[in-house]
């Protein structure tokens, strides 16, 4: 009886345990399906979820902060910061949790209210036959309806949510038309951040003539992109080269649209939103500061605003006035000349009568011209025949020769056209022949410029006024001394605070590193660059006027124990963040693909924030689009921040450039300078010591000392030492470019690869004060500028 009483005990064990195991079966298969409703299925507004196979997307009921109604929307799922990209019933919300949401069998999704038992929102998906639907949310955040006997392909898709979008575009989402069924994709802004009901602005892709996007504001145009012209929007930089997007433009007999792909979307995520202002915002999530950032924003500056300078007016934001006159015009009102904002636009100085004798006067660099009608193929063989079909047409005002797709004319007034520093397009404007006799291309003239001054496009300031400014350039103004010549402050008559560069007549630099900056840093918009608000020149006199920075440059503070305690270890990894963003921006983000050459302590400004800026650009250089290396016979920069590469063999490229950053976060992180630091123990120089510790176990001690006295994020400067032996690596190869460096900046939960040994990291001697190098058995001479 015994035996038989155990046995029977054992048996109710494993029943137990079978049942235990097959519940937990089941909801383990229930887990695997939480992408999925099916017909019949409900989702109630009681914390139930679908969320995507890579678990980045949730789908269920939510209430927008500081609203108790309920919508049902999609959000990212790992975010604290709920960020909702779709929602279905923004014009039919929920009160309380009253709510559920089920598919029926003929394919709809239907919401229903609780309370009332009734239909608020439904897919109307049900035109669409299918024998059994799912509802599925899909790794890419969109919710679709198919049929579960089919694939997961999107030409089976009874319905999905990327056709009706809201205020959001997430990549693999469109924006445009299906010419074919006359379907469009744009964006609504909310109404305001607790309601998702259609707000006042639209974003959307204009057909007619050349595809070109539009923001409204209900029917009135308060921005546009430019035409698309083939190979980019506008004319502007191109947003190909932003981080962490690329855009992809569709134009054919069937479909007209623009989406955009985050090659990074495994790691960094990023997005378009139509905020409630009217401003389309390219927006990534940062997972240090747990924020959305945003990388820029349209309409960004005056010449943005829709045709802001009127008929004809070409908008200069590098200018002031920022509306100017085309050579050929003048202004319809003669008083809005002076006036920074006007409406009235230009005029021709000689009226046009279609006589024999008019032409084109070209203008370069342009944004194209509003409403442009494509003339069909047969005349777009050459500019000769583009330039035939407008004169025939007395009504043609203006064309372009599009040589990727058409000939482009346009009739009557030119609205919103705007000059660019860099880009853009040559635009062809109709003149009488009275007005052909010069051959200007210059927007305005002034009697006063010089030749010198008309080939730099910058704000001009006459030397009056910049000595007014710096009170006669007077010592007590005098705020530094650089490799170009002093600086000064100065404050001009309308109040706004500048840095006056001279160029010294005994310095180093001279004319070419003059126009090597205006060049470049002209044409550069970052916030972690400083900005360059124009130039003065005076006889053999030059200038280059900047934004102030009250807080002067960054060795100040880490170089000096007591100033160092000024920064706490927060600020100086924000530091550290913006200099590579502002680094990436120049190999990356910018249409020039910059190298610097000269990055260094001293060259990084601090604002009132303590931002960091960029700044000297006087000895960068450009990379050509082909181009991934260049080499030199010419070596100038900065001892101790050089790559060997270019130190010894004059060859520069991006990676130099991660070198010098590398050499400078070390010097952030140990309040030393790498070159002139000393140890009792070795002849090390500072990238030695730190390769030294990392091998003995002992990096941190590299770490400020005043950092010890308070609270720091010890992992995040070891992940900062990590990041800056890695980029001071020997070979360039085995460097990160800045694009990961940014990442590994970033994300704070992946895995560093290993550093390799440093370059010059136990030479301190080598090349400094020296004019020739020596490279094996050949001899070569280089000039080796240092400072």
């Amino acid at each position: 009886m015994k035996q038989l009483s155990s046995l029977s005990s054992s048996m109710e064990v494993l029943d137990t345990m079978f049942l235990c195991f097959t519940v937990m079966f089941l909801i383990f298969r229930i887990s695997l399906a939480t992408d999925s409703l099916f017909v019949n299925q409900t989702l109630t507004g009681n914390g139930e979820t679908l969320v995507s196979g890579n678990g980045r997307f949730a789908l269920g009921f939510f209430s927008p902060s500081g609203s108790r109604n309920r919508y049902l929307g999609i959000w990212y799922k790992d975010i604290p910061q709920q960020t909702v990209v779709w929602v279905a019933n923004k014009d039919a919300p929920l009160g309380g949790l009253s709510g559920l949401v089920t598919l029926t069998a003929d394919g709809s999704l239907v919401i229903f209210n609780n309370a009332s038992k009734g239909a608020v929102w439904s897919s109307n998906s049900s035109t669409t036959s299918t024998n059994s639907p799912v509802l599925q949310l899909l790794n890419s955040g969109n919710l679709v309806v198919r049929d579960f006997s089919s694939d997961d392909n999107p030409t089976s898709y009874v319905w999905q949510s990327f056709d009706y979008p809201g205020d959001t575009l997430i990549p693999g989402m469109k924006q445009g038309w299906n010419l074919k069924t006359g379907q469009g994709w744009f964006l609504t802004s909310w109404k305001s951040l607790e309601d998702p009901s259609d707000g006042d602005y639209t974003s959307q892709i204009d057909g007619r003539g050349l595809p070109q996007g539009l923001v409204r504001q209900r029917s009135e145009i308060i921005f546009r992109t430019g035409p698309w012209a083939g190979l980019r929007i506008g004319g502007g930089p191109e947003m190909k080269n932003f981080s962490l997007f690329n855009p992809r433009y569709v134009y054919d007999s069937v479909h007209m649209y623009y989406i955009f792909e985050n090659e990074y979307e495994e790691f960094i995520l990023s997005r378009f939103v139509l905020n409630q202002s009217g401003i389309l915002e390219h927006l990534t999530w940062t997972e240090k500061s747990m924020e959305w950032h945003v990388s820029f924003g349209l309409p960004s500056d005056t010449c943005d605003q829709y045709s802001h300078c009127g008929p004809n007016g070409i908008c200069n934001n590098n200018k002031y006035p920022v509306c100017q006159c085309p050579s050929g015009f003048k202004p319809k009102v003669p008083d809005s000349w002076a006036a920074m904002y006007w409406s009235d636009g230009c005029v021709p100085v000689t009226p046009l009568n279609c006589s024999a004798g008019e032409g084109f006067r070209k203008f370069s660099r342009l944004k194209l011209p509003d409403n442009a009608h494509v003339v069909e193929s047969n005349v777009t063989a050459s500019k000769v025949k583009c330039q035939e079909a407008c004169l025939q047409n007395c009504s043609c005002s203006a064309y372009a020769l599009i040589e990727i797709c058409c000939c482009a004319m346009w009739f009557g007034d030119l609205l919103d056209v705007r000059q660019y520093g860099e880009g853009g397009y040559d635009l062809y404007i109709r003149m009488a022949a009275s007005e052909l006799g010069h051959r200007q291309e210059k927007l305005y003239q002034d009697s006063t410029s010089s030749l010198a001054e008309k080939q730099i496009d910058l704000p001009l300031f006459d030397l009056p006024t910049i000595a007014a400014a710096t009170n006669n350039f007077s010592f007590s103004n005098k705020i530094g001394e650089g490799g170009f010549g002093p600086v000064y402050k100065g404050k001009l008559a309308s109040g706004q605070e500048i840095a006056v560069k001279a160029l010294s007549k005994d310095s180093g630099q001279g004319l070419q590193e003059f126009k090597n900056e205006v060049k470049f840093i002209s044409k550069l918009q970052h916030r972690n660059l400083v900005r360059l608000l124009g130039c003065c020149i005076h006889e053999k006199e030059r200038m280059l006027i900047y934004e102030y920075m009250p807080n002067g440059s960054l060795d100040f503070y880490i170089f000096n124990q007591k100033n160092c305690t000024i920064l706490d270890w927060k600020k100086h990894f924000d530091i550290i963040v913006g200099i590579a963003r502002g680094l990436l921006y120049l190999h990356r983000d910018s249409r020039l693909r910059i190298i610097h050459r000269d990055l260094k302590a001293s060259n990084i400004l601090l604002d009132s924030d303590m931002n960091p800026k960029i700044s000297d650009f006087g000895l960068a250089r450009m990379l050509r689009s082909n181009q991934t290396e260049v080499k030199t016979r010419r070596v100038m920069g900065t001892y101790g921040y050089m790559s060997p590469e270019y130190a010894i063999d004059g060859q520069f490229s991006v990676k130099s450039d991660v070198f010098s950053f590398g050499v400078l976060l070390l010097e952030i992180v140990s309040g030393k300078k790498n070159r002139e630091f000393y140890h009792p123990d070795h002849e090390l120089n500072l990238l030695g010591h730190a390769w030294k510790l990392w091998n003995e176990g002992r990096i941190i001690e590299l770490l400020n000392d005043p950092f010890t006295d308070v609270t720091i994020n010890i992992p995040e400067v070891f992940r900062c030492i990590q990041i800056g032996l890695l980029c001071v690596q020997q070979s360039p190869e085995d460097r990160p470019t800045m694009s990961s460096v940014v990442q590994m900046l970033d994300s704070v939960n992946s895995v560093l690869p290993q550093p390799k040994q440093p370059g010059f990291y136990a030479d301190r001697c080598l090349l400094y004060g020296e004019g020739t190098r020596h490279t094996g058995n050949e001899v070569s001479i280089s000039t080796l500028v240092g400072r």
